[in-house]
């Protein structure tokens, strides 16, 4: 089997680079220490990051000059993480991704103001996960019309993906389930129009991942992957993000299957601390009740906060904020372990 090339997605530093204790060169750094080939940086605003450029901090060409000569130093790919399909900050993408020399754009179809206009309201009021920050954390209702009305918006793009030869990676962003995502990647039918498969996100719809990630190979450019496991507080479910191998997924057939598909880069995202509600009415996805498979019920993680309060603990006290800021990195150092076993198993069989 030909040697896997794997990336690191900066989500999975969050609390690092939202609170200032590394930026997006010393995470380059830090993905090199732990033998990544890659990374993914993502330009999406969040708490403390660059309201248009996210982790990456800026589109100034002498940082990117920063950047692109790292990466080049340490022969490392990279590529880009965004939202929506506005046509004019995809031509800023562009100028960033032919900086950083990078081939793939993952973006999702974001939630319309219609859709989060309410629920965004009371999340301002009460908790940041909720979408204080970043609204695509919010939990509202989901338009599958509206969905795949992005169709139109994204064939808009496939002029600049030709001419600048990137692709387009739509991820399965816990609204929609794998025939969705697949339904819409058909409708824009264009050959740079394809996946980013995240192996846990269609938890949030009740799909299987693994069911979710049969259905998505055969168009998957990039991915996420990632752990989780499920747990109950106050009578609410949740879907919370782990260290690779801590959790119920069942990554080492979900990378099978992808590899099998002719993937050669397996990009991990490590999501924790992090919770998210569930998105869709149970069934949506066919899982039909909790507490088998990946759906196995586990106890919450952190005694002191609540599911909602893992993603910024700094919200209710910097000392969370201290003790996560390690607990973190060591999730990141242990999926790393964890899936290169995984991958050397699978070379051997």
């Amino acid at each position: 089997m030909e040697k896997i090339k794997l990336g690191l997605e900066s989500e999975s530093m969050h609390l690092w680079l939202q609170n200032g204790y590394m930026d997006i060169l010393e995470f380059i750094d830090f993905a090199h220490e732990l033998g990544f080939d890659g990374v993914l940086i993502n330009i999406i605003k969040d708490y403390g990051l660059d309201p248009e450029w996210g982790a990456l901090g800026s589109d100034n060409p002498t940082h990117l000059e920063k950047i692109a000569q790292k990466l080049k130093d340490y022969k490392m790919f990279c590529e880009i993480d965004s939202k929506g399909f506005d046509i004019e900050k995809f031509k800023k993408i562009i100028k960033v991704c032919e900086a950083l020399d990078a081939k793939i754009v993952r973006s999702y179809v974001p939630l319309t103001n219609k859709q989060k206009k309410d629920e965004l309201q009371r999340a301002k009021s009460t908790l940041a996960s909720a979408g204080a920050y970043d609204d695509s954390k919010i939990h509202a209702s989901f338009d599958v019309s509206e969905f795949y009305n992005s169709a139109s918006e994204i064939k808009a793009l496939i002029p600049l993906l030709e001419k600048h030869d990137l692709k387009l990676a739509l991820e399965n962003h816990e609204y929609q389930t794998s025939t969705e995502i697949v339904e819409l990647i058909k409708r824009v039918g264009h050959k740079r129009v394809g996946a980013l498969f995240d192996f846990g996100n269609s938890m949030m719809c009740y799909e299987e991942p693994l069911k979710a990630c049969k259905d998505i190979a055969p168009f998957t450019f990039s991915t996420h992957c990632k752990d989780h496991i499920v747990f109950i507080e106050e009578s609410t479910p949740y879907v919370c993000g782990v260290p690779l191998g801590e959790g119920n997924i069942d990554i080492k057939s979900c990378l099978k299957v992808l590899l099998d598909s002719g993937l050669k880069t397996i990009n991990l995202e490590v999501c924790f601390p992090y919770c998210a509600t569930f998105k869709r009415e149970i069934g949506t996805g066919g899982v039909t009740k909790l507490g088998e498979g990946s759906f196995k019920l586990e106890k919450p993680l952190f005694p002191y906060l609540k599911a909602l309060e893992y993603y910024y603990p700094q919200s209710v006290k910097k000392e969370y904020l201290e003790k996560l800021l390690v607990t973190q990195k060591e999730g990141v150092i242990k999926s790393m372990k964890h899936l290169q076993k995984l991958l050397g198993e699978l070379y051997e069989a």
